[in-house]
């Protein structure tokens, strides 16, 4: 599966959604105090769930990560508390300020590359001598050198690229940039839903910083929506482990299960098999037998009728039609098992490069072996007689064997004798 097919805008989806909500409620204004007391306690309380909830599934990445922006969070919550209620910033606020500025998106960064490792006791202890350390020479240069770290800090280096619309110190800026660019890398090498929030907690963070003092609960809302963010990108994570299929994208077993229940009175079920599956692992190895799973699975996911396919497993697939009858669903499937017929794999050298462009035009230069696949189906439509999904999942099932006596490569329908559907594959072909 290539990168660009598997950069998903479902990824992204919880996280802008918690973003758009922190915009909307960061400008609001004229809170009753039922919501200025939830915006108070909702970092914390977030930080609580959210790091049980990361601690549970072991998940130390975002555990640190949520840690980071509470830090952040407390420190420049002081700050704000403080101008609240005296009209005035303290003495150390903008050094605080500066600090947080250009050591959140390090830390941030640092945390949202740093993967998870076998041994988790030593990956916790290296997290928090990390934490520590910059911490530690944080602290001690805002207690002992004020003034001269300010001006150290709020120095312009680039004055050629400093506008007059920046409002954070100018080393903020390199460093969210660097940050914003190896957290996008990160997605494109790896598109997972936890790196796309992490992404977008970047955008967030770069939002927050400016506003803290100008607009009133900012930090408390933004730092919160980050914080959940990671917690969705768990919990997205966690149902796609759950519901869908590793290898080949498709929704998995657990995900056709839950749909079966939620079908009405008319639908039709397909079970789909790949012919002689067990002979091309045994003949040319478990690479070219995922090859061929992922092709199926590719095919299948285009079926036509409104058709939806899931990964049944093994060799195995399955595709429900709702709201269909049998007579409207059978082109599609035949289409699909003709699809699949005349497509030739393409057998891959163990030294490919990574490039896909340039794979495909070495094969084709050097006249690359290539085998065929054929797949047969099974297909069933509820009767009356059958009163769950389960009996017409079954009735499929000993049609796909009927399929595979026929002769395989064709389709055969729940009550068809073989030599339908002999007749059937013969026509098509």
């Amino acid at each position: 599966m290539s990168r660009v097919s598997a950069v998903r805008f479902s990824h992204f989806l919880p996280s802008l959604l918690l973003l758009l909500a922190g915009l909307s409620a960061a400008y609001l204004k004229d809170l009753n105090v039922f919501f200025t007391s939830l915006f108070n306690v909702l970092p914390t309380l977030v930080l609580l769930l959210g790091g049980a909830y990361c601690a549970v599934y072991r998940r130390q990445r975002e555990l640190f990560l949520m840690i980071t922006v509470y830090i952040v969070y407390f420190l420049l919550d002081t700050q704000t508390d403080f101008y609240r209620d005296n009209g005035r910033v303290r003495a150390d606020a903008a050094v605080v300020f500066h600090l947080c500025c250009l050591l959140l998106p390090l830390l941030f960064s640092i945390y949202a590359l740093w993967q998870e490792k076998t041994h988790l006791f030593r990956d916790f202890i290296a997290r928090c001598a990390v934490l520590l350390a910059l911490g530690s020479v944080a602290l001690a240069l805002e207690q002992r050198y004020p003034q001269g770290l300010l001006d150290w800090l709020a120095e312009i280096r680039w004055p050629m690229l400093h506008g007059t619309w920046m409002s954070l110190i100018q080393l903020a800026y390199p460093m969210f940039l660097v940050g914003f660019v190896t957290l996008a890398a990160q997605y494109w090498y790896q598109p997972r839903p936890m790196h796309a929030a992490q992404l977008v907690g970047v955008l967030g963070l770069f939002w927050m910083l400016p506003q803290t003092f100008i607009l009133p609960f900012t930090l408390n809302i933004m730092c919160s929506q980050v914080m959940l963010m990671i917690a969705a990108g768990v919990a997205h994570e966690a149902y796609q482990m759950a519901f869908r299929d590793e290898l080949t994208g498709l929704p998995g077993r657990r995900a056709l299960n839950e749909r079966m229940q939620r079908l009405g009175r008319n639908y039709v079920l397909a079970m789909t098999d790949v012919d002689h599956f067990k002979r091309f692992n045994d003949t040319h190895g478990h690479d070219v037998g995922d090859q061929v799973l992922r092709l199926v699975a590719s095919k299948l996911s285009k079926v036509n009728g409104g058709g939806r396919a899931y990964r049944y497993g093994g060799e195995e697939f399955a595709v429900v039609f709702a709201g269909k009858t049998l007579d409207e669903c059978m082109p599609h499937l035949e289409e699909i098992r003709e699809i699949v017929a005349h497509y030739d794999i393409k057998l891959r050298n163990a030294d490919r490069p990574n490039d896909d462009q340039q794979g495909r035009q070495r094969r084709a230069d050097s006249g690359a072996s290539s085998v065929s696949v054929t797949v047969s189906i099974g297909v069933a439509e509820r009767q009356a007689e059958q009163r769950t999904p389960e009996e017409v999942l079954k009735s499929a099932d000993q049609a796909l064997y009927a399929a595979k006596g026929a002769g395989r490569n064709c389709v055969v329908a729940a009550g068809q004798n073989r030599r339908g559907a002999v007749r059937m594959e013969r026509a098509a072909g």
